[in-house]
């Protein structure tokens, strides 16, 4: 068995060190020779400017979110508003080519005002009433917000109201003198993963001090949370622990204080609506003799369920192509979303006494991939539904269950897609898995350059989308473009989730190798003209492809990249993922995690394709050591390697359309030149200096 490694043994620990006049500095040297390399040339101020059009674009469509009191709420990034403005209109306008707006926050001239380098982060509006609002804003991007109460109708932050430093808080209104509020409360309040151990009612006018805890957890939980449920009639308290990324301990509060546990398994989600729990197993469960498979979504009575009765309702069953991808309640009916072979369905459930009707959701399109953007489950059975396919632009509709459709806005052509096509494949994996994955492309074209991307984890599926900047900046050259659906997503439930989790973690891996294999023996690509690319999650899975099939690929890009295996649960938010991947402290874990961490797993002898890792100073999700780390190694080993960090971004790495264009567009250089037959320019190798390792060993 594989001992756990001596973390002494790491020569490049000081790369961790974000206030770190050395990382800094190797930052600063990274960065220029990456943009030395890449960025002079008029392909590459074209591209960008491309990549800019697309982002900036004024007709694209300006996706709203409803809040309950009727007005499509929306937030807003252009050339003009380069930090962006929060805004409302109502229905009516919304209509319109060209709506007028109601601006409620100008985050660029609030930044100016206070001189913060402010980020949208999110917004909650108090529901009744709708008059008040608190919202997240970050310094540079990261998860790590300040928020603050905003007045919707002065269009002003409130004197005296309610307010937290900058933290990873959650908070949620009980009423306009309440709110939940989990937070840094100082030593002891946080998890060991940077999460808030303690919530509290907290109310107005008094100081967070002295607000009530109502819930704890434990220090090696990932975090708790408290939420209140206002519709009337059905006012409920809920708290609960996340026990780690994937189970938690869940309760009905009471007014007395008594918690009252949500009997379902740890691994299950649940959601109250109005009369009804459903109840989504993700292990399979045994329930008064029947046993209901993981990935089935169950419906039963909330008052009767808390006292004990088991009277299951079954609203979805999975199969071997079908998995339910998620649900979304209007006021009377349930909305649900699976995914048959990747390929979405929509279909409405109306509860009639004991019994569901079910029935196709008007206004989905037969071919596209739709999904739903919000609805109303406070006041009506309105939905917003958006439709898109690889080379077909987003559609958004507003639907009424059992009434009428209309197209309230279609996003623009970015490119043109004549000649191109979408296809859609299976390879055989290892050890004889059917993954699917699409292709988009030229179908009569030749072997040509073909970047290929992929995510395989915390089961999240990887669907058809409409993209104009990899339209533009890459189908539009010439390019193919390809989705891998591996396991350790969710395109086939729990199971294809559980089957790459952990120590079987080698699997997506597996899979993915085999979707490049398998593209080569079809004639789209050769190993020499396919690129990689993945972020997060996914750019561990680049890689761990670098490092264990070097020879499949031409080159590779990996963003806000996992990339060390045997800290990650020591930096930032990495003890959360525990779950998912390991923990490295235990020996039985560290000797499958040893086998595929990329950061240890570096050979001097191996010829590996060139690499470009991108992360954020501001990443307070992944750690940018990852990064740093992987980069310093592949130097001194003497591979070819470029990197760039950007200053802010958080886990995006861009915190404005401006950023988001500069690193697409490198990206996307990046893959062209060294994927293309004749290059039009070369990727100096980053070498480390000859003083390097004696600095750096003194780290």
């Amino acid at each position: 068995m594989a001992t756990v490694a001596d973390e002494g043994d790491d020569p490049y620990l000081w790369l961790e060190d974000l206030d770190g006049a050395d990382a800094a500095e190797w930052v600063r040297d990274r960065n220029a020779e990456t943009v030395a390399a890449l960025t002079g040339s008029e392909a590459f101020a074209g591209l960008r400017a491309e990549m800019r059009q697309v982002l900036d674009a004024e007709d694209r469509i300006p996706w709203p979110g409803w809040r309950g009191d009727g007005f499509y709420y929306n937030f807003w990034q252009d050339a003009t508003h380069p930090r962006g403005v929060w805004r409302r209109t109502t229905v009516d306008q919304y209509r319109r080519r060209e709506p007028e707006w109601d601006v409620l926050l100008d985050v660029d001239a609030l930044a100016a005002d206070e001189g913060e380098n402010w980020v949208w982060n999110d917004v909650t509006v108090l529901r009744p009433g709708y008059e008040r609002c608190l919202i997240w804003l970050s310094r540079g991007g990261g998860d790590a917000a300040v928020v603050r109460e905003f007045d919707l109708v002065c269009r002003a932050f409130v004197e005296d109201g309610f307010t937290l430093p900058e933290a990873k808080s959650s908070v949620c209104w009980i009423d306009a003198g309440h709110i939940y509020v989990a937070t840094d409360f100082g030593p002891g309040s946080l998890t060991s993963s940077g999460y808030p151990r303690v919530v509290k009612r907290w109310r107005r006018g008094r100081p967070l001090s002295e607000a009530e805890v109502v819930h704890q957890g434990q220090a090696d939980d990932v975090g708790v949370w408290a939420s209140h449920d206002p519709t009337p009639g059905y006012e409920r308290d809920f708290v609960g622990r996340s026990l780690d990324f994937f189970r938690s301990e869940d309760y009905l509060l009471t007014r007395a204080g008594e918690r009252i546990r949500i009997a379902v398994p740890q691994d299950a989600h649940w959601h109250a609506h109005r009369e009804w729990l459903l109840i989504r197993p993700r292990s399979p469960w045994t329930v008064s003799g029947v046993t209901y498979p993981a990935g089935a979504l169950l419906a039963t009575r909330f008052d009767a369920f808390l006292a004990g009765e088991r009277q299951l309702a079954v609203l979805f069953e999975p199969d071997g192509r079908t998995s339910l991808s998620y649900y979304l309640w209007t006021r009377s009916h349930l909305i649900l979303a699976t995914l048959a072979d990747v390929k979405s369905r929509l279909e409405v459930l109306t509860p009639n006494g004991t019994a569901w009707r079910r029935e196709p959701l008007a206004g989905v399109p037969e071919f596209d991939h739709s999904r739903i953007v919000d609805t109303d489950p406070d006041n009506s059975d309105a939905y917003l539904l958006a439709s898109e396919g690889f080379l077909r632009p987003a559609t958004l509709r507003l639907g009424h269950v059992g009434g009428t459709v209309e197209t309230l806005k279609q996003e623009p052509e970015f490119f043109d897609a004549d000649g191109l096509a979408v296809r859609q494949f299976f390879a055989t994996s290892a050890d004889g898995t059917r993954v699917p994955y699409f292709v988009v492309g030229d179908s009569t074209a030749p072997a040509g350059p073909t970047l290929l991307t992929g995510y395989g984890g915390y089961e999240i599926s990887q669907t058809p989308y409409y993209s104009g900047i990899i339209g533009r900046g890459w189908l539009a050259r010439g390019g193919t473009y390809a989705v891998a659906n591996i396991r350790g997503g969710g395109e086939y439930g729990p199971e294809w989730h559980r089957a790459a989790m952990r120590q079987n973690r080698p699997r997506a891996y597996e899979d993915f190798a085999a979707v490049a294999a398998d593209m080569v023996t079809r004639g789209i690509t050769t190993p020499a003209q396919l690129g990689i690319e993945g972020g997060s999650n996914g750019g561990l899975l680049m890689g761990v492809m670098l490092n264990r099939y070097p020879q499949m690929f031409g080159a590779v890009v990996a963003s806000v990249p996992v990339l060390d295996m045997r800290r990650y649960h020591r930096l930032l938010a990495g003890a959360s993922w525990i779950a998912e991947y390991g923990d490295p402290d235990r020996e039985e874990d560290w000797a499958y995690l040893c086998q595929y961490s990329p950061y240890h797993n570096v050979r001097a002898e191996t010829a590996y394709p060139p690499v470009l890792f991108i992360t954020s100073t501001r990443d307070d999700r992944v750690h940018p050591g990852h990064a740093r780390k992987m980069a310093a190694r592949l130097r001194e080993h003497g591979h070819e390697v470029a990197y760039y960090e950007n200053v802010e971004g958080g886990h995006g790495a861009a915190a404005n359309n401006e950023q988001r264009a500069f690193v697409w567009a490198l990206a996307l250089e990046f893959l062209w030149q060294r994927l293309t037959p004749r290059p039009e320019g070369a990727i100096p190798r980053q070498l480390a200096r000859p003083d390097e390792p004696e600095r750096i060993g003194g780290r």
